[in-house]
């Protein structure tokens, strides 16, 4: 494989999160307005006349976004033509580059227009979605030298079915938790686990719900990783890629957690926040990897079962006489 094409889809991927943590960013600091409601331009100009802190972090935002939209636009057509007889690169090739332009469009229409908190709540989930087509992809390139073997894994339905419905519950998760900036309610519950505020133990507004609810979320989250943790130790853990990949995705909900509550206790400390992002956008991705594993055990079970039943029609009959 191109050495080239390694770079490019690792500087993608590492692109890719810097978009991610550019969003939020943006959030964080309320630069969403930092270059009114001109886009791609900043108040209509190409060089502002007045420089504010907001505008510096809403303009680096979009020519980051802009620069590495370049490159999955190139990674994606160039993995297409040096990999595309694997299944999986075509598909992931496009919805990379079809989500990231996607978001753009929604970071677009909220800046000229104004769009709801909801609505603005989907543009982390869908960068997320585009990271982690970024990344299936850079691994996909490093597969095909077999730097490590994840072709021939047979994982059972049950399984599979965890790892599918994890990951969707997780884009859940992740909406809860922009909803939970987008609104302005990080420290609605300036306690932890509970929410104590006036000495109540218990939401009494929309702004204390939605940070609960985020964070009974995410601990469901983590509890299920734990579950399939002991799950994959207990049956898998001969198969290396299983054992180890899932170890990683248990570190890093560990961290999403431990992060998630250093933010509340250091009243939305920035590089704690973004901490906090960084470590789901990784967490999402490596749940996503497992779906690229379940879809192949699916076809490596029936193609089994295929060689299973041939071996066994193949045999000669023996007649008693």
């Amino acid at each position: 494989m191109s050495r080239s094409l390694k770079w490019l889809s690792v500087l993608t991927t590492i692109g890719m999160l810097f978009v991610l943590i550019g969003g939020a960013l943006v959030t964080k600091t309320e630069s969403g307005e930092g270059c009114g409601d001109s886009w791609p331009l900043c108040h209509g100009q190409l060089i502002p006349e007045e420089i504010t802190f907001e505008l510096v972090i809403e303009l680096s935002h979009r020519v980051v976004s802009g620069v590495v939209g370049i490159l999955v636009l190139v990674l994606s057509v160039w993995a297409w033509k040096a990999i595309g007889h694997i299944r999986e690169t075509k598909f992931l090739a496009f919805i990379s580059f079809f989500f990231l332009v996607l978001q753009g469009l929604i970071g677009a229409a909220a800046v000229m227009w104004g769009q709801s908190d909801v609505v603005l709540a989907l543009h982390f989930g869908i960068s997320l979605i585009s990271f982690a087509s970024v990344l299936l992809l850079t691994l996909l390139i490093f597969e095909v030298d077999k730097k490590f073997d994840a072709d021939s894994l047979v994982i059972d339905l049950k399984l599979r079915k965890h790892f599918y419905a994890l990951t969707t519950y997780s884009l859940v998760v992740v909406y809860s938790g922009a909803l939970v900036r987008h609104i302005g309610a990080s420290l609605a519950c300036p306690d932890w686990p509970v929410c104590t505020y006036n000495n109540i133990s218990f939401p009494t507004q929309i702004h204390e719900w939605v940070q609960m609810g985020h964070r009974m979320l995410a601990g469901l989250l983590v509890i299920w990783v734990i579950w399939i943790a002991v799950l994959i130790i207990k049956h898998y853990k001969h198969q290396k890629v299983l054992f180890h990949g899932w170890l990683i995705a248990l570190c890093l909900a560990t961290l999403q957690v431990i992060s998630g509550a250093v933010v509340v206790f250091t009243r939305l400390n920035l590089f704690i926040s973004l901490a906090h992002a960084l470590f789901i956008a990784c967490l999402f991705g490596v749940f996503s990897y497992f779906i690229l594993l379940s879809s192949r055990s699916k076809k490596n079970e029936i193609a089994l079962n295929s060689d299973t039943e041939e071996t066994i029609n193949s045999k000669p009959s023996i007649t008693v006489q």
